[in-house]
């Protein structure tokens, strides 16, 4: 009996050693090759697997998920002879397990050792701006050389990225120094730029300020001149409506004449000659023939004559025509107090001006105009 139970255990381990030699579970994204006597025969996929116990040798397991390989710190020149240091990230992916087994030994280390050929072949046909400006070309060049030369490998590169390039520290400072100068170029133009946009918009709006004063002062000077020309004609028009008469034209020429004399630059003041022919129409107008201004002439040899204040002409006739002799005589008065102190030529010096006029009595008689009594 206890041989029976001996031989029944002796089984049951040789039946476990078999199942356990015969029967291979692969994990899912994973793949083993098989070797018959040293040869290779195939690849079990993920699951259960049966193999020849003793016959059939079993490799290790190749992982099929998309890996991830960094390479730091790969010195490289670039055309302008200078050495950087690049870090790479490398994502691939195993395709064909078999290949990846017997295409190569250590597929990693000759996807590193390919990496770095590569990236001084690309990068030192470029200088330093070029590669700091050119990552993505880069990439795309390293991608496609990798992907042509590890697809016999059974590896396809999907991705290389290059991480960081570090060049010398003493480019890192000129080109901080050079990059700082550019900053405070543009800084400097623009500042410009800005200054002249300013200048421009204020020269543009001081000339349409000096275009619109000088439309508006168009505008006022020509409706100043049409309101002067329209208050010329009215008073035109009325004056050949009224009709008016030398006797009136005669009191407004007398009222005129201490307006002349007011003006403070008015040292020396002429009487003109019109002056006795407007006194004897005015005097003829409101006086009777026997009673009537006169004024007195002075000799025309005397080249300075005082004017004194003449006094009120005696008129005979209405009370209304006392009046506007009394107005006109005040008119006078008035004209030859503003003219006291004035210097007056004498008859050579007067052209056509008449000696100063001085008024007299009633009695007197009129004067013509000409210097002799009437």
């Amino acid at each position: 009996m206890a041989e029976l139970i001996g031989i029944v255990v002796a089984i049951v381990v040789v039946l476990f050693l078999l199942i356990n030699r015969t029967i291979r579970i692969i994990p899912q994204a994973r793949a083993r090759n098989v070797e018959r006597f040293g040869r290779y025969t195939r690849t079990l996929q993920p699951g259960m697997n049966m193999i020849v116990p003793f016959i059939d040798r079993v490799r290790s397991l190749i992982d099929l998920r998309e890996q991830v390989v960094t390479f730091t710190g790969q010195r490289v020149i670039t055309e302008d002879n200078l050495v950087v240091s690049i870090d790479t990230v490398l994502f691939f992916q195993v395709t064909d397990p078999r290949a990846a087994e017997y295409e190569i030994k250590g597929y990693i280390v000759a996807i590193e050792q390919l990496t770095a050929t590569m990236l001084r072949s690309v990068i030192g046909s470029m200088d330093l701006e070029q590669t700091l400006t050119s990552r993505e070309s880069i990439n795309a060049q390293l991608r496609g050389v990798l992907d042509d030369a590890s697809g016999k490998w059974g590896i396809r590169v999907t991705r290389v990225e290059l991480r960081t390039i570090d060049p010398p520290q003493s480019v890192k400072d000129a080109m901080e120094k050079q990059m700082r100068a550019d900053r405070e170029k543009r800084a400097a133009i623009l500042t410009a730029e800005g200054v002249r946009a300013a200048q421009i918009l204020t020269a543009e709006g001081d000339k349409q300020g000096n275009i619109l004063r000088a439309e508006g002062e168009k505008q006022s000077a020509i409706l100043k001149a049409e309101g002067q020309a329209s208050a010329i004609q009215t008073v035109f028009q009325a004056i050949h409506r009224n009709d008016p008469d030398p006797k009136l034209l005669a009191y407004q020429y007398l009222q005129t004449l201490p307006q002349i004399a007011q003006g403070p630059g008015n040292t020396v003041w002429m009487v003109p000659s019109e002056l006795t022919t407007a006194l004897k129409a005015l005097g003829n107008a409101f006086g009777s023939g026997d009673a009537a201004a006169s004024a007195a002439v002075p000799p025309a040899a005397s080249t300075e004559t005082a004017l004194p204040t003449a006094p009120a002409a005696e008129v005979v006739g209405s009370a209304e025509a006392a009046a506007a002799l009394a107005a006109a005589h005040q008119a006078l008065e008035e004209a030859t107090a503003a003219a006291e102190s004035a210097e007056v030529p004498g008859d050579g010096d007067l052209g056509g001006l008449a000696p100063i006029i001085t008024t007299g009595s009633a009695d007197a008689g009129h004067s013509d105009g000409t210097g002799a009594p009437a």
